[in-house]
């Protein structure tokens, strides 16, 4: 079956409040081991790290909610998701204490559309399917009025910033990232991304 084929079987939906423990599973592909840092915060000691960020995610009225998700479905399975939601600035915002999250606390593009989570699971990558969620995302940024789309990504997974390269996605901003066993890259740099939608 070729990338086409794929790409053609996927219908791209959606979330519903039913689909917040895939939206976890995926979130954590999608932020190389951030996720799992942010939740083991909070996490009860009696739940699970996905149960955590399900819980997460069936929440409403809150920016990480499936209400800010769109999914890639086959034949009603979830295959990739994206998550977004528009980057206000907010004047009033606490300084980050925490070392591991306070270089993220500045790479913030307020006016766009910003993507948190964008992953396909791993089985059916290069199937086109990043590509769908991103056109998702630019619909999403038009329809609301909004002229850019930010994301970060770390500078070493090199996969991923090829694939932001060539939607258009150009360097704004970085800073190194602290580390931590829970993150999937040891050094290099968190890079915020944008591309102007013109």
């Amino acid at each position: 079956m070729t990338s086409t084929d794929v790409a053609d079987e996927i219908v791209i939906r959606q979330a519903a409040k039913d689909d917040s423990a895939a939206i976890a599973e995926l979130f954590l592909i999608a932020s190389d081991g951030l996720a799992k840092y942010i939740w083991s915060l909070s996490k009860p000691a009696d739940v699970s790290l996905l149960e955590h960020g399900a819980q997460r995610y069936a929440r409403t009225n809150t920016a990480f909610s499936y209400e800010n998700c769109h999914l890639a479905d086959r034949d009603g399975t979830v295959v990739g998701m994206l998550h977004a939601f528009e980057m206000e600035a907010d004047p009033n915002a606490e300084t980050e204490s925490d070392p591991v999250l306070e270089p993220y606390s500045h790479l913030e593009d307020p006016g766009s559309l910003y993507i948190s989570g964008l992953a396909v699971m791993k089985e059916f990558r290069s199937g086109g399917i990043g590509t769908k969620l991103t056109d998702c995302a630019e619909a999403r940024a038009r329809q609301e009025g909004l002229p850019r789309l930010s994301l970060i990504c770390f500078e070493r997974n090199a996969r991923a910033l090829a694939f932001y390269q060539r939607r258009g996605f150009e360097l704004r901003d970085r800073r190194p990232l602290v580390p931590h066993p829970s993150l999937h890259y040891p050094d290099g740099d968190a890079l915020l991304l944008v591309a102007d939608l013109g």
